[in-house]
C-alpha cells in the first residue's frame, strides 16, 4: 500500500515530507507534490511532517479526497514524468526569485504561500 497527497497539499506545497523520504519518492506536480506509487516503500516518514495534514495511507484517505489516489498514480502511468520535489531548504531558496517555478506558485495561491 503506497502514500497519497491530498487536496489541502494544493497551495501549500511546504516540502518538509520530501526532506524525511529515504526513497526520495515526490515529485512536484503545478499544484501539489505527488507521490510515485511503486517507489513509496510505505515508511510513512512523511506523514508527521505534513503540515497541513495532506499525506494519507492509501487504504486511509478519507472519503472526499478518494479521487486523489488515481490523481497521484496518474501522472506516472504511459512513460509520463514529473521532475523529483527538490528538498524544502531548495524550495524556499527559489521562492525568493520571481521568475521562478515556486514564485510564480505562491502567485497563483498567495493566501497559503
Amino acid at each position: 500500500m503506497t502514500y497519497v497527497v491530498a487536496e489541502p497539499c494544493i497551495g501549500t506545497k511546504d516540502h518538509a515530507c520530501v526532506d524525511v523520504c529515504p526513497v526520495e519518492c515526490f515529485y512536484e506536480g503545478p499544484d501539489m507534490l505527488y507521490i510515485h506509487p511503486e517507489e513509496c516503500i510505505d515508511c510513512g516518514a512523511c506523514v508527521p511532517e505534513c503540515p497541513v495534514a495532506a499525506i494519507f495511507e492509501e487504504s486511509d484517505v478519507p472519503e472526499q479526497w478518494k479521487d486523489y489516489i488515481a490523481k497521484n498514480a496518474e501522472p506516472f502511468k504511459q512513460g509520463t514524468t514529473l521532475p523529483k520535489a527538490p528538498t524544502r531548504e531548495t524550495w524556499e531558496e527559489m521562492k525568493k526569485d520571481p521568475s521562478s517555478d515556486a514564485a510564480k506558485y505562491y502567485q497563483a495561491y498567495p493566501k497559503k504561500g
